[in-house]
C-alpha cells in the first residue's frame, strides 16, 4: 500500500516553503527573556514599581539568505542554520543603586542566546539602554525632594 507521502512529487528545494518568523514574535521572546534575565537581580528589581518591570522591545527581522545546508531536528541550535538576523533594541527601567553593568550584560547575552534557541535567528545588532532609573528616595511621596 502506497502512503500519501510517497505519491506527492518532489518539490525542488528553492520552490518549497520557507519558516519565517515575524517582528512580534521575536519582540515578546526578547522582552520574556530580558525579564527572565533582570528578575535574577533581586536588589534592583525591588525598586522599580510592578508596572514598569517590563522591557519595551523593538525588533527588525531581516531574512537569511538560501542556504545549502541541511539543518536536522535533533541538532543542537548552534549547528543548525540561521531562519534569519534580528537588530533589537531594548528598553528598561532599573533600581537604584545596583550593578548597571551586569544588568545589562546579563540582558544582551541572555537575548542573544533565547533568540538562536526559541526563534533560530542570529542577533546582527543588540543594544539595551536604560530608561529610567528608580531610587529607593524617588518612591517617597509628600515629601520634599532628597538633595
Amino acid at each position: 500500500m502506497t502512503s500519501e507521502v510517497d505519491r506527492r512529487p518532489a518539490v525542488p528545494r528553492g520552490e518549497r516553503g520557507a519558516t519565517t518568523v515575524h517582528d512580534r514574535v521575536t519582540s515578546k521572546i526578547a522582552a520574556q527573556v530580558a525579564r527572565r534575565a533582570l528578575s535574577r537581580f533581586v536588589e534592583s528589581a525591588g525598586h522599580v514599581p510592578p508596572g514598569r518591570r517590563t522591557p519595551r522591545v523593538t525588533t527588525s527581522v531581516r531574512r537569511a539568505p538560501e542556504r545549502n545546508g541541511k539543518g536536522r531536528e535533533g541538532d543542537p541550535a548552534e549547528s543548525r542554520p540561521m531562519l534569519g538576523e534580528v537588530r533589537v533594541r531594548i528598553a528598561v527601567e532599573l533600581g537604584y543603586p545596583s550593578d548597571i553593568g551586569a544588568q545589562c550584560a546579563a540582558v544582551r547575552r541572555e537575548v542573544t542566546e533565547g533568540l538562536r534557541e526559541w526563534a533560530g535567528m542570529g542577533v546582527s545588532d543588540l543594544s539595551v539602554s536604560v530608561e529610567k532609573l528608580h531610587s529607593v528616595h524617588s518612591r517617597r511621596t509628600d515629601q520634599e525632594r532628597v538633595r
